[in-house]
Order: structure tokens, then C-alpha cells, then sequence
């Protein structure tokens, strides 16, 4: 192994430009208890020793490090790269993590990188990934820009990779199942014309994830706390293969029967999704 000069995840630093002067009263187990979370060193041992790729093949290395697979049903279903049409490509969101990362190495491979997601713009800050990337933050300062990057992301040559629940799976009930999916992703592919391709994904966090994630949504709901735990919940699933079933294209056309609302039709495709 590489020895590591350069550290891309820097909790300390991170405390400071978002606490300023303030960061020193943290105490130090609690920022110890930060990096064992955010796994600093093992996420700053790879990105050091990846820092060459970018796009799938840093997606696949992801992959290879945390020792991760999937079994992919339905590749049949992919359209033909070269059919000289764009896509939308919709997938449940149960993980928030591995799930965005293989699915994103499962796309990039059919179709040379030539597709791009709609992330949380945080994870512009992983050199391999950021190519990759048209970055959201709908609660920042880019927040009055969404419209305009959700725009320039369909409007673009790209094929678009979304998960269109726009957070991770909850579990309510005893069953975990993305929130209901907002309707961007109907809306812009009739404007521009892309079939939508429904994929489901296999997979669950922790039974901890999920209580934590439906205890923020309850009481605290302006921050998203079990977003801390991403990484750590990534890692708990090291060494797992992972179903993924790739469904039919669904022509755009589909979505203009004015007998469905968009936000009825993206329910119905999310419908599809979970009969995968």
C-alpha cells in the first residue's frame, strides 16, 4: 500500500469551516467517535490508493475494496448503446450507498460512463466520482439552482441515473420501501423524450439505520441524522452480493395519458420497480 499524503475525508477539518472557532470545544471522543463512523482512514486508504480512476473504473474498484458483488437479472432489457437515444434509469434506494455505487458500475460499464447522476453534492467531493456527477443540495445555497441543474442534466447528452425517492429507503410498518417518488424524473423524460428503465435493487441497511432514520424524520426533520451513519452502514454489508433486476423500457409516451397526474405516474413506475 501507498503511504497516504493527502487525506480527501478530514473530519477535524470539516468541523472547523462548518463550527469556525467553535470546532475546539468539541470534545475529542466525540470526534473520534466522528471518524470511526465516517471510517476516515479505510475511506482515505482507497481514495488515496484509487486517486488515478475516475468514473466506472473507480466505481468497480469501490466495488473490489469493500468486496462487494452483484447478480444482474434482466441485462437483456439495457437498450443498445449505440441506438443513438437517451435514457432515464430509476432505481429503488434502499441503501443509500453500495446500491448508487454498483448500479452506477452496472451502467457505466453498458454505456462507457456516458451517463450521469443527480447526487447530493457532498459527494462531489470524491475526485473519482465527481465526473461522474451533476451535484444537488436542495436545503443549501444551490438550492434556487435545482431546477436549472435537474435542466442542464436531461437537456445534456448523458443518460441520467436517479433515484428518484431522493433519500434512502425507510422501513415503516416492518417493511422498507423508498418514500414516494417525486415526479421530476416523468416530467423532464416527456420533455426530452428518454424511455425510462426501472431497476430494483436488493439490499437493506441495519434494523439500527432504519429506527435512527425514522426517529430523525419524526423529531428532528430539518437534518437528515442518519445520513452519518451511510458510511458506516456500507461497511456493515462488506463481503455481500446484492440481486439487481433490470426491467423493460417504458416508452416516454406512456406518461403523456393525461388519465394519471406525473406524481401518479412516477408512483406507478415505482410500482413496476417494487414487482421486479
Amino acid at each position: 500500500m501507498d503511504v497516504i499524503t493527502e487525506k480527501t475525508i478530514d473530519i477535524e477539518k470539516v468541523l472547523r469551516n462548518k463550527m469556525g472557532k467553535k470546532a475546539r470545544w468539541v470534545p475529542g471522543f466525540a470526534v473520534n467517535w466522528l471518524k470511526r463512523i465516517a471510517h476516515e482512514d479505510q475511506c482515505n486508504e482507497f481514495l488515496w490508493n484509487a486517486r488515478d480512476l475516475k468514473g466506472t473504473p473507480w466505481l468497480e474498484a469501490c466495488l473490489e475494496f469493500l468486496n462487494t458483488k452483484v447478480e444482474v437479472e434482466g441485462l437483456e432489457n439495457l437498450p443498445a448503446k449505440d441506438d443513438g437515444r437517451l435514457y432515464t434509469f430509476v432505481s429503488n434506494h434502499p441503501m443509500g450507498g453500495i446500491d448508487g455505487v454498483a448500479l452506477g458500475a452496472v451502467i457505466g460499464k453498458q454505456y462507457d460512463d456516458h451517463f450521469r447522476y443527480l447526487v447530493n453534492d457532498l459527494l462531489m467531493n470524491l475526485p473519482g466520482l465527481a465526473p461522474l456527477c451533476i451535484p444537488i443540495n436542495k436545503t443549501g445555497k444551490q438550492s434556487r439552482n435545482f431546477p436549472a441543474m435537474v435542466e442542464s442534466g436531461f437537456k445534456s447528452d448523458y443518460h441520467m441515473l436517479m433515484f428518484p425517492a431522493g433519500l434512502c429507503s425507510r422501513r415503516r410498518n416492518g417493511v422498507i420501501r423508498d418514500l414516494p417518488w417525486k415526479k421530476t424524473f416523468i416530467v423532464k423524460s416527456v420533455e426530452t423524450q428518454r424511455d425510462v428503465v426501472p431497476i430494483h435493487f436488493g439490499g437493506c441497511n441495519s434494523k439500527f439505520f432504519y429506527r435512527l432514520s425514522n426517529i430523525s424524520d419524526r423529531c428532528v426533520k430539518k437534518v437528515n441524522i442518519a445520513m452519518l451513519f451511510l458510511v458506516d452502514e456500507m461497511f456493515k454489508n462488506t463481503g455481500n452480493t446484492f440481486p439487481v433486476k433490470i426491467g423493460k423500457p417504458i416508452p416516454w409516451q406512456t406518461f403523456t395519458d393525461k388519465g394519471k397526474t406525473s406524481a401518479e405516474w412516477a408512483q406507478y413506475v415505482q410500482d413496476i420497480v417494487y414487482d421486479l
